[in-house]
């Protein structure tokens, strides 16, 4: 999988990613979710006070492909300005830029 761009938002993330056609939709949300909860269980130890039952994330979430009406660069370009909200220094810490 490859993470072309991310945005993190107060209740929720956006990512546009490429994932191997081998691979479900499912199972990539699966091991986004249990990498990223892991290391910020590691990075941020005061969540694990938090959400002691090790549940970070919830169990939905929203899917769109793209294709012919929505492309790669619309989707991008909808991540991109929804960062320019203001939420960029939490976003560096958990998400460092140049980094892959």
């Amino acid at each position: 999988m490859r993470i072309h761009e991310i945005e993190v938002d107060v209740d929720h993330v956006h990512l546009h990613i490429e994932i191997p056609p081998q691979r479900s939709v499912g199972s990539a949300v699966r091991i986004m979710k249990s990498f990223s909860a892991r290391l910020m269980f590691k990075k941020f130890g005061g969540l694990k006070q938090k959400f002691w039952a090790g549940e970070l994330w919830s169990r939905g979430y929203f899917v769109r492909t793209v294709g012919d009406e929505v492309t790669a660069a619309i989707v991008r370009n909808y991540i991109l300005a929804h960062a320019e909200k203001g939420l960029e220094p939490a976003q560096g810490i958990l998400f460092p830029k140049g980094k892959d």
